[in-house]
């Protein structure tokens, strides 16, 4: 039997974004990413190099606003790529679980990549009060992996257990959800069909 392709080319055109590109889920980590918002370009860079993917992904966005369309399409056009080239999901781990400490920061991601959509944000207190790194905040990460959770139809967990600045923790997070995406879609050899006892996952 050959193997699946899981493949995914982006295209998303409004009157706020011009969005292109392509996902391979099963590939060796190159990037070519530009999203506007180098910051986010720099996370996405992360989280694919740690995930194993490959992804391309080039936006035109109404940054003279501000981040916020390109930020939010971005990580539409993403998590949808990975619900399309997953399709049924058959084969897959489907769970996922991976902390990642970056300097004083530190955190957990746990994905179910079971086809419904919930995003736990558990983050102390003091995180509301961290400062913006190169103009993106802590506020626009959350928003980022929510979104993409939402349009991938994925159970997603961030925990952040310390971090004294917004680049560290984000970083920590970014990594720790590429590694765990990386885990939860993997093929487990010895699973046939839909790793749900419904059948399928939808």
């Amino acid at each position: 039997m050959a193997k699946k392709i899981r493949l995914n080319v982006i295209k998303r055109k409004t009157t706020e974004t011009d969005i292109t590109g392509k996902l391979n889920i099963d590939g060796s980590g190159k990037v070519d990413i530009d999203t506007g918002i180098g910051f986010l370009d720099h996370m996405l860079t992360l989280f694919t190099f740690h995930g194993l993917f490959d992804l391309v992904l080039k936006v035109k966005g109404d940054l003279k606003v501000d981040i916020h369309h390109t930020n939010e399409d971005a990580a539409i056009c993403l998590g949808k790529a990975f619900k399309q080239a997953l399709g049924d999901c058959r084969g897959i781990k489907r769970y996922g679980s991976k902390e990642v400490p970056m300097d004083l920061a530190a955190a957990k991601v746990m994905v179910d990549v079971g086809g419904r959509y919930a995003f736990a944000w558990r983050i102390p207190k003091y995180g509301d009060t961290l400062p913006s790194s190169e103009n993106y905040s802590i506020d626009d990460g959350k928003d980022f992996l929510d979104t993409f959770a939402k349009n991938a139809a994925i159970n997603m967990h961030v925990d952040v257990y310390s971090g004294e600045d917004t680049h560290h923790v984000l970083e920590a997070i970014f990594k720790a959800l590429g590694m765990a995406l990386d885990e939860a879609t993997q093929v487990d050899v010895r699973r046939k069909g839909v790793p749900s006892t419904k059948g399928t996952i939808d």
